[in-house]
């Protein structure tokens, strides 16, 4: 924008005016290029992982019959990806609906954002309940369309001894445009911003830096270490329940409760206060009778933020500790049961011992998820509860982008800890 690094620079050290129009990226266009450069790792990951999945006798059949490389992209890599494909775009189209610092600060009007200003802007609960019913009718809608576009094509390898695709070294012209396309996405998507906010956080540490960041740091942790933890408890049991209940009933129960990621956070968020909001109202009698002063003690409290973090992210759990347990299987559990020990004692000296890799992945990756949420820390925390992503927001909305630095880069250092610790754990899981 106007005040940006970019035409600062070209004002003052190079005497150039530039056009406003051509700069100005707090648009819809510029929130869609900010949108294309942090999500597109879910379309990448999940389609890498596919493919690498793959026999390379696909491929090498093709060329065979005398294909060229691009017929064999169109015609067989990207069909039989297809699924991988859609599936990461529904992610990226979920997270889209879900987020709110984004759009709120490039000044794009959405649902989430609608939510915010019905509810604390003009004070009306029920409007916001009504554009957050709207909202979940447009997201069960964009699932019900994944399953429509997936259908019911799978592509399998034909034999277990499939040999995998082997990466070409590219050389030349097709080498250095393969390596300037990649380095341009590096710096875009991360090494430049980061660079930038280690600069900011440089000219403002002495500050804003003070005892508030470490209380800031604790509270991030704090949320973070409950909620995962509880996530991971929750997802341990239901996957186990459906493990040892193999019905369509306990299969179809565990898809509905991790419903939840689908759900944007705003959503969550309007849901889970209006049902504490009337816990809190059934049991002012309760307080009452005890002697204590009716208040909305749960509707203010952590539990409710904690339970929101639990609703919204028990399928980044649930998913990792029940690929955990279908790849153990039942027969170490069915072999201890054998040997005399009941059920209690197989769970937690076998079963839990089995799946240690899947309980640390699913721990670290809702960590790393509560750690970044805006929209359920923003409406759902407790009076003058602030966690490193709702400071960066403040700082952020105030027009202090600089201030906003440190916060940033402590979320970037710690989900890179996290992330770090993660690859570890899966280096050391068999495959």
């Amino acid at each position: 924008n106007y005040t940006g690094v970019i035409q600062t620079t070209l004002r003052n050290d190079w005497g150039m005016e530039v056009n406003q129009k051509y700069f100005d990226i707090l648009t819809l266009p510029g929130a869609v290029f900010i949108f294309t450069l942090f999500l597109f790792p879910y379309v990448y990951t999940i389609t890498r992982a596919f493919l690498a999945n793959q026999s390379a006798s696909l491929v090498e059949n093709a060329r065979l019959l005398g294909r060229n490389p691009w017929e064999v992209f169109f015609r067989i890599v990207l069909p039989i990806s297809r699924g991988a494909i859609v599936g990461g775009v529904s992610l990226v189209l979920l997270e889209v609906l879900n987020d709110y610092g984004v759009v709120q600060y490039f000044g794009v009007p959405t649902f989430s954002t609608a939510i915010f200003q019905t509810w604390f802007g003009m004070n009306d609960l029920n409007s916001a309940i009504k554009l957050s019913a709207t909202l979940m009718v447009i997201v069960f809608a964009i699932l019900i369309l994944e399953k429509v576009l997936r259908g019911r094509k799978k592509y399998s390898q034909a034999t277990a001894k499939a040999r995998p695709l082997s990466p070409i070294k590219l050389r030349g012209t097709r080498g250095w445009i393969a390596f300037t396309y990649c380095l341009v996405i590096f710096l875009l998507g991360f090494l430049v911003p980061f660079v930038q906010l280690v600069d900011w956080m440089f000219l403002t540490f002495q500050k804003i830096a003070s005892a508030e960041f470490t209380t800031l740091i604790w509270n991030s942790l704090l949320v973070s270490f409950v909620g995962a933890g509880m996530i991971v408890v929750f997802a341990v049991i239901i996957a186990n329940f459906s493990r040892m209940h193999q019905s369509f009933v306990s299969k179809s129960a565990a898809r509905v409760t991790i419903l939840g990621y689908s759900i944007p956070g705003a959503v969550i968020a309007v849901g889970i206060s209006t049902v504490f909001i009337q816990i809190d109202n059934i049991l002012f009698s309760f307080y009452e009778s005890i002697g204590m002063e009716p208040t909305l003690f749960l509707s203010t409290s952590l539990f409710m933020l904690i339970s929101a973090y639990v609703i919204r992210f028990l399928a980044i759990g649930f998913n990792s500790i029940e690929a955990g347990f279908d790849k153990v299987g039942n027969k170490f559990t069915e072999a201890s049961r054998m040997l005399g020990m009941n059920l209690t004692k197989t769970f937690f000296k076998v079963d839990l011992r089995m799946i240690k890799g899947p309980l640390m992945s699913g721990f670290i990756l809702a960590f790393i998820e509560i750690l970044k949420e805006l929209p359920l820390t923003l409406i759902l925390r407790p009076f003058n509860f602030d966690t490193l992503s709702t400071k960066a927001f403040q700082y952020a909305s105030d027009e202090q982008i600089q201030e906003a630095s440190l916060a940033s880069i402590i979320i970037v250092l710690i989900s890179g800890i996290a992330i770090y610790i993660f690859h570890q754990v899966l280096e050391k899981e068999p495959n």
